[in-house]
């Protein structure tokens, strides 16, 4: 992807949160926004690394385009996928259960479906306490699925979901993505939500590339997690603690 259409993506994704937040406040939807293109990103690297794992087993959805491939392993292979995410945290450092791939969460809201934030919150959960470890706690904190400002109701704040959810996709779908797209992408709305608030770039994060960090924290050599050692994962991790202040970049707090 080219330079300008980088900077199409990014004020693509930056026209959806300008329509869609309507009167909610510029911090409370950068959030939302950005945690959800951070599940896409976590989703894109995941769902790669499962297709080298599984080979020629990685099943064909053609006929079921709208179901995720992994989604379908699971289904046909229930006795080995204990195995199977045992070996994706020690080599991708991370596991994501089928439903709550970002692939499945757009075709929820694409379909309007009534589950979609009870789905969202138990995904969240998933991916900050079971994925691995510690290392993901926190990452979702900040963003309240429960908040009136989506909506005084239950079905209400699911509705919303589904449009914030299905735009954003949407959106990407005009684009071809990969990980330091997405990376450039992200780093692009935290500089346009910092100049909505009258502040700057600087005060929502420390001016460090986090497409880089992100593609290294998804890259990293495998190593057995039960050893103790300190990895390259802790190492980034400890980092972008000292680099990145918490308050401001609450959706990348891992």
């Amino acid at each position: 992807m080219t330079e300008q259409d980088q900077k199409k993506l990014g004020d693509t994704l930056w026209a959806i949160a300008d329509q869609l937040r309507g009167a909610m406040n510029a911090d409370d939807f950068r959030d939302y926004m950005l945690s959800f293109l951070f599940l896409r990103y976590l989703s894109d690297n995941y769902e790669s690394a499962a297709k080298k794992e599984l080979g020629s087993d990685y099943p064909d959805n053609k006929d079921q385009p709208n179901t995720p491939p992994l989604r379908l392993w699971y289904k046909s292979n229930l006795e080995d996928i204990a195995q199977f995410e045992a070996q994706m945290r020690r080599k991708v450092h991370y596991v994501i259960k089928p439903e709550f791939l970002w692939s499945s969460i757009a075709e929820m809201a694409r379909t309007q479906d009534g589950e979609l934030l009870h789905t969202l919150q138990k995904g969240f959960s998933y991916i900050e306490n079971d994925s691995f470890e510690s290392t993901f706690q926190g990452l979702f904190s900040e963003i309240n699925l429960d908040s009136e400002k989506l909506g005084k109701r239950y079905p209400d704040r699911n509705a919303k979901l589904c449009t914030i959810i299905t735009k954003i996709a949407e959106g990407m779908a005009k684009f071809s993505t990969g990980s330091d797209i997405l990376g450039d992408a992200y780093e692009y709305l935290i500089g346009q939500f910092a100049a909505g608030s009258g502040k700057k770039a600087g005060e929502f994060y420390t001016p460090q590339q986090i497409s880089s960090i992100l593609s290294e924290i998804v890259t990293l050599d495998s190593q057995d997690p039960t050893t103790g050692k300190k990895t390259r994962l802790d190492k980034v991790l400890d980092f972008q603690h000292k680099k990145l202040p918490r308050k401001r970049m609450s959706t990348l707090n891992m």
